[in-house]
């Protein structure tokens, strides 16, 4: 895809003769064997926008960007593609990138009595999907990941397609339906036989055997909650998993998992890379916290705010029907308080809200402490819901406790919601008031229940996207990026978090819900625009000739 961004003329002195092609509607692609059709040039001022060096100062480095502000290993298998006005393709790994003069065949979609009201059987080659869309009048078209979906031409044939599909991490609403629909959709779809389950997380691979699939064994496994393959945390050891891989001849792996598992799928990938192995890799991401970044949401957390105003609504019939009643829900979000906030949304039942992004403090003016007072003054009861990663500074001043990790290397969080229920407690015991509270903890409740009906489409919709890109030969994470499902390279959903932003507009909508404090100075403010700021340059192309070398020598196996 070539580059041209309209430089200011001292700059580009020839820009007299550029014109802009008209583009082709890609709903209507040129019928096989036709030529493309002709493109005309209209007249420059009728169809560029000047883009000044002052509105647009990164456009030199944009249009010879050649790698990421990435580690050299993650650069190595970044792959940027420029074009006009500042667009950007960050684009996925592809079986062509290693290995040489592979066959391709129709794919046997187009055959299918399911697509054959389909206006388009196949997604365009050149779409792709926005990861901003919300811009300006002078922005550059900015960063585009690959649409997801049928390609025209597949990389396997159905008979040699050998799928295996495993699950890492914590429970989640929706993994049987992510599982029923990888096995029904590579069987109904694509007419592949050899599908298999890895029991219990990544350790499965090279400890237990594989349990064969069929859409027969998998039919009604969506009504349960859990995974019917087992889970595990750990168990990662990347040449033991390729080892069997290739011992078994699997050439797709389906990995459904959160942060943690998707970077152990990335190293799964880049090992099949360094064997020339024809495996094609597709997470599909999975977290109950909602924290995985750049998609719009992960499956599954439709449900869990639903389970969750359940307890909210417990804990307000206990709060109301106590004279100074307090009710205490801790839900998820060890470092995104996601569920908590639209839980609170949902409820309009809620009078406080503390999430893990947005500190606060329990004594002195403005504190937690005094709103309470307040509050129960004014209405005679109070809900509070706590996400489990909220005040744990707070809690760490007063219980020395060594830090311990899980077996994922997450940090082990003290317990907030009992810390916090002894507190008011004790708060309200040097007052002299009179107070009842009740602390409910469901978290392991919301997300052990099978998934909703949006959730389930959702579900749907994630596997049959990963199912179409690994028979194309990508390998990537599949997730919905503004409404439309796209393949996202692995380094993308797993280098950070998705937060809970405290200076947008939907943490404004609670606290106006709420009625509660933000508990923030003006120093805590500065500090969450700042990091906003950062956060949106934290994904900048750079143009530096030994970043690029390295990435080169680390693609080609060099030291």
């Amino acid at each position: 895809m070539a580059s041209h961004i309209i430089l200011p003329k001292e700059e580009e002195e020839a820009e007299a003769g550029l014109g802009v092609a008209v583009e082709e509607d890609h709903d209507s692609p040129a019928a096989p064997g036709q030529p493309e059709p002709v493109t005309k040039a209209l007249p420059f001022s009728a169809t560029c926008v000047r883009i000044s060096r002052d509105s647009y100062p990164n456009l030199r480095a944009l249009r010879n960007a050649s790698a990421m502000s990435l580690p050299d290993d993650d650069a190595a298998y970044a792959k940027l593609q420029e074009g006009d006005y500042g667009y950007l393709l960050d684009d996925v790994p592809h079986f062509t990138d290693y290995l040489s003069d592979l066959p391709t065949f129709p794919n046997p979609l187009q055959d299918h009595p399911a697509y054959s009201t389909v206006k388009q059987y196949f997604v365009n080659a050149d779409d792709t999907v926005p990861e901003k869309v919300v811009v300006q009048k002078n922005s550059p078209r900015g960063v585009h990941f690959r649409r997801a979906g049928p390609r025209q031409r597949v990389y396997f044939e159905s008979e040699d397609v050998k799928a295996c599909i495993v699950t890492c991490g914590g429970l989640c609403p929706g993994l049987n339906t992510v599982i029923r629909e990888l096995v029904c959709g590579l069987s109904h779809m694509y007419n592949v036989n050899d599908i298999f389950g890895i029991q219990n997380g990544y350790k499965g691979f090279y400890s237990s055997n594989y349990l064969p699939m069929t859409p027969k064994s998998v039919n009604d496994i969506h009504k349960r909650g859990g995974t019917v393959l087992g889970t595990s945390r750990g168990g990662h050891d990347t040449k033991k998993i390729v080892d069997n891989i290739q011992d078994r001849g699997i050439n797709q792996v389906y990995i459904i998992g959160g942060d943690g598992t998707q970077k152990g799928a990335y190293e799964i990938y880049k090992e099949i890379r360094r064997r020339g192995l024809k495996v094609a890799v597709a997470g599909v991401p999975k977290t109950i916290d909602n924290d995985i970044a750049v998609i719009d949401k992960s499956f599954g957390f439709d449900s869990a705010v639903e389970e969750a105003q359940r307890a909210i609504d417990a804990a307000h019939v206990e709060a109301s029907s106590a004279e100074n009643g307090i009710g205490l829900v801790k839900l998820m979000g060890r470092y995104s308080g996601f569920i908590a906030m639209y839980a609170t949304l949902a409820s309009r039942d809620v009078d406080c809200c503390l999430i893990p992004e947005s500190p606060f403090y329990l004594e002195g003016e403005g504190g937690l402490f005094e709103y309470i007072e307040r509050r129960l003054k004014e209405n005679n009861h109070m809900v509070i819901v706590v996400a489990e990663g909220a005040g744990q500074d707070l809690i760490a001043k007063s219980i020395a406790a060594a830090d311990q990790i899980d077996a994922s290397g997450n940090k082990l969080l003290l317990d907030v919601g009992l810390w916090l229920t002894h507190k008011i407690k004790d708060y309200c015991k040097a007052k002299k008031m009179e107070m009842t509270i009740k602390y409910i903890d469901p978290t392991y409740m919301i997300r052990a229940i099978p998934s909703n009906a949006s959730d389930n489409v959702y579900c749907t919709l994630l596997a049959h996207s990963a199912i179409h890109g690994a028979m194309a030969g990508y390998s990537f994470t599949v997730g919905m990026v503004n409404g439309r499902h796209a393949y996202i390279p692995f380094h993308r959903v797993t280098s950070t978090r998705n937060k809970v932003k405290i200076t947008d507009r939907m943490w404004a909508r609670l606290l106006s819900s709420t009625n509660q404090p933000s508990f923030l100075s003006q120093k805590d403010i500065d500090a969450a625009r700042e990091a906003d700021k950062l956060a949106n340059k934290s994904y900048l192309p750079v143009n530096t000739k030994e970043h690029g070398e390295n990435a080169k020598k680390l693609a080609n196996g060099e030291k």
